[in-house]
């Protein structure tokens, strides 16, 4: 029988949730996804550092060296992935729409002239009101987009009217805010964050929005197998090798076809005012709560990768681990 991760492979296509080059070639997966937070990751292992300070070094301010990191990373996993990387905007944007469409553009024009063409990237930010609106007028313009940090249906649908390219719903931080939270109703179901994917997923598919779902943030194998079917699935290299060495049946999950056993959503989240998609947030307290937390913790990463950025300007032969420590 073939590994765990190859049969998930035959029902969603498999994205590997890392900016570690050795692992991308190792569990070679078709498509990359990055953060702040596994830039840093990535550039606190000494096999990266020299990568990090070639690209960083000859940068005139920090915001331009933060700039070609992102810009670099992205065209090193090109390298390595058929598909399409998601490179994520400052995260300290994300509630500024025109300083977001700048960014990307910016970071879509740098790529090209590298040689990497639209159909490869995805310009990842926060869904947040104003990150949906920049990416509304981004995907206008043929620069595809990433929402991420999904936590809610009114989140999802908003995405999906601004005919984004694709949305990251954050199955762990869900599950985690829950286990805070135990006086919470979840409606029963074992795994909150496995359920809010299924409602969107199905929500998508009922009214054939064409933006794909792209599940992430994964607490342990249960979820990702409960998921088998969703459009793609990114995954830490942790599961993907739990799941290569595993010889577990993995059947499918979600069914395009088969939708009749699943409740109907809502209707009236679709066509929201900005007024409105900020109460309906609002009122979600889980989702408001880890949409924020989530964007001040790519903010502490950016402000950390800058810090480091700034030391190796000071003091270039300073020994690596002594200038990783956060």
């Amino acid at each position: 029988m073939s590994s765990s991760l190859e049969q998930l492979k035959r029902w969603s296509v498999v994205v590997a949730d890392t900016g570690d080059f050795g692992q991308l070639r190792r569990f070679r997966p078709s498509e990359a996804t990055t953060n702040p937070s596994l830039i840093l990751r990535a550039s606190q292992q000494e096999s990266c550092r020299d990568f990090c300070r070639s690209v960083t070094k000859n940068a005139r301010h920090v915001g331009e060296a933060m700039f070609q990191l992102l810009l670099h990373f992205g065209l090193e996993i090109l390298k390595i992935i058929p598909g399409r990387v998601s490179l994520e905007v400052d995260a300290r944007l994300s509630f500024d729409s025109e300083r977001i469409i700048t960014y990307a553009r910016e970071l879509a024009s740098a790529l090209a002239k590298q040689g990497m063409g639209r159909e490869r990237i995805l310009i990842k930010i926060a869904a947040t009101c104003e990150g949906i609106q920049a990416a509304r007028e981004l995907e206008k313009e043929g620069i595809h987009t990433n929402l991420t940090l999904i936590f809610s249906l009114v989140q999802a649908i908003a995405c999906a009217e601004a005919r984004v390219g694709l949305v990251s719903p954050f199955v762990g931080r869900i599950w985690d805010w829950y286990q805070k939270h135990p006086e919470a109703n979840h409606e029963g179901e074992s795994d909150p964050g496995v359920l809010s994917v299924r409602r969107i997923f199905y929500h998508y598919k009922r009214r054939g929005y064409e933006t794909q779902i792209m599940a992430a943030s994964f607490r342990h194998i249960e979820e990702i197998l409960a998921l088998a079917g969703c459009d793609l699935l990114t995954i830490s290299p942790t599961f993907l090798a739990e799941l290569q060495e595993s010889q577990r049946e993995v059947p499918r999950r979600l069914f395009i076809p088969e939708m009749s056993g699943e409740p109907e959503e809502n209707g009236n989240l679709s066509g929201l005012g900005a007024a409105e998609f900020q109460l309906q947030l609002t009122k979600d307290a889980m989702a408001c709560e880890k949409l924020h937390e989530g964007i001040r913790q790519f903010c502490r990463d950016t402000d950390t990768l800058e810090e480091l950025i700034q030391r190796d300007w000071q003091n270039p032969s300073i020994e690596s681990g002594e200038n990783l420590k956060t």
